[in-house]
């Protein structure tokens, strides 16, 4: 780099100051047309469709999670919403680069909240299962309901901080020309590969939730399962949105593993499938398969049940947590 400087920023070797002028307001402005030799950050100009056909699929999401927040104020809804309206927020930076393909604002808009977004959904997924084991009762899982949301929500912020680092690290490299974005693209992939790891045991433990609600109804008496049916479809709801962030997540460590002139992150093909259409698929699940609706009568039952007994553990000393039961 040259020591040179014009509007603050140092010239690359090989450029007049003029061009660099010319590509720094380049950067800053709108300019509507692709230039020949020039390509955008993405290594394509984004589909202006796409970015309004995606950005009103979130909006959808986050007006029916918000409605479900203020109906029925549940922790599910609440991360769900928060997430689709990051996401939201990122396809209208694809929207605006779609008209400006190379506002550097618009690259560092949607790169920072679309990486970012799935977190909140996975999120919600932990606090989920967290519900379930107080439904069904502390015997039900090899750890209890708060620790599930102490330990998974805190590696959840610990990705969250590392992708959003990492994201503005390299979208600020790619608006330099010449910038180096290996160490932001290298902490951006390293935050959705902890994400995965997070996940995957995650995974280990529904699996474990379900043999050990299995094996408690096998044992009684009267043989009757534990699940009921909305049980069972909150589970499918969390089976499907854990598959569609578990798959984007693997999607997109390939893609940024590739480096920002790879063939994944320059083809908006993948990203729209791979990426946008299963972060609709987990957030929208809900919508149809609310937990917050389909489990308001056992939460109900639970939390008057659970009442009662706090008054009874109070006045006999016993502070045991878990009172729910295997349903019959």
């Amino acid at each position: 780099m040259s020591s040179n400087n014009t509007s603050g920023s140092d010239i690359p070797d090989g450029l007049s100051p003029d061009l660099w002028t010319a590509w720094l307001e380049l950067r800053k402005e709108c300019y509507p047309d692709l230039i020949e030799g020039v390509n955008p950050s993405y290594g394509y100009r984004p589909t202006l469709g796409a970015g309004i056909a995606f950005d009103a699929l979130f909006g959808i999401c986050v007006i029916g999670h918000l409605i479900q927040l203020i109906r029925f104020r549940q922790w599910t809804s609440g991360l769900m919403m928060v997430g689709a309206l990051t996401e939201a927020i990122g396809w209208a930076g694809r929207t605006w680069s779609a008209k400006c393909p190379y506002n550097n604002n618009a690259f560092l808009m949607q790169i920072t909240t679309l990486i970012i977004a799935p977190t909140f959904f996975a999120a919600a997924l932990y606090v989920l299962l967290g519900t379930l084991i107080r439904l069904l009762g502390r015997q039900t899982s090899i750890m209890s309901a708060k620790w599930y949301a102490i330990v998974f929500c805190s590696c959840d912020v610990i990705s969250l901080v590392i992708q959003a680092v990492g994201g503005g690290m390299a979208s600020t490299e790619s608006g330099r020309e010449g910038g180096d974005t290996k160490p932001g693209t290298h902490t951006m992939v390293a935050g959705i590969v902890f994400q995965l790891f997070t996940m995957t045991v995650f995974a280990v433990l529904v699996l474990d939730f379900l043999r050990r609600v299995y094996s408690l109804a096998k044992g009684r008496s009267d043989g009757r399962g534990g699940l009921t049916r909305n049980m069972k479809l909150t589970l499918l709801a969390l089976f499907v949105s854990f598959v569609m962030i578990y798959i984007r997540s693997v999607y997109r460590t390939v893609e940024l593993a590739q480096g920002w002139s790879g063939y994944l992150i320059t083809h908006e093909g993948y990203f729209i499938g791979l990426d946008a259409t299963l972060m609709v698929i987990s957030a929208g699940i809900f919508l149809v398969l609310d937990p917050a609706v389909l489990l308001r009568h056992e939460m109900t039952k639970v939390t008057t049940t659970g009442s009662k007994k706090e008054e009874h553990d109070t006045a006999t000393g016993n502070d045991s947590e878990g009172h729910g039961g295997v349903r019959e």
